[in-house]
């Protein structure tokens, strides 16, 4: 079910901010760049920026690619994992949703069928 790590997603505070330091670290600009995500390519898996209030910064989430989010997370749930976040289309096809794992956890499932792993 579970494919492959895709993208890794920080809750942070000051967009701008992290998006000059991640730039910095980097040593390259976000190929994706607007106030509600800023999304980096390194070595193709994402590493993304979302703005959030200091009261709702849960920390890093991992998403983990699926082929199918429907039947991903049902069968997480039926494994014992809590609906967190629904499924929601985010554009270009991709789709994402969070479940908790049985020990509380953030688990973020991506359905994109524009990844391709780059050899």
């Amino acid at each position: 079910m579970l494919q492959g790590l895709r993208t890794t997603v920080y809750h942070v505070r000051d967009l701008d901010r992290s998006k000059a330091w991640f730039s910095e670290l980097l040593g390259f600009g976000p190929y994706f760049d607007q106030p509600f995500y800023v999304g980096f390519d390194v070595g193709g898996y994402e590493l993304g920026l979302l703005p959030a209030e200091p009261d709702e910064l849960p920390g890093a989430v991992t998403y983990w690619g699926v082929e199918n989010i429907e039947e991903a997370v049902a069968a997480l749930i039926d494994r014992g994992a809590n609906a967190a976040d629904p499924v929601t289309d985010v554009g270009e096809g991709i789709r994402l949703a969070t479940v908790r794992d049985p020990q509380g956890n953030l688990l973020g499932l991506i359905e994109n069928p524009n990844f391709s792993l780059k050899s």
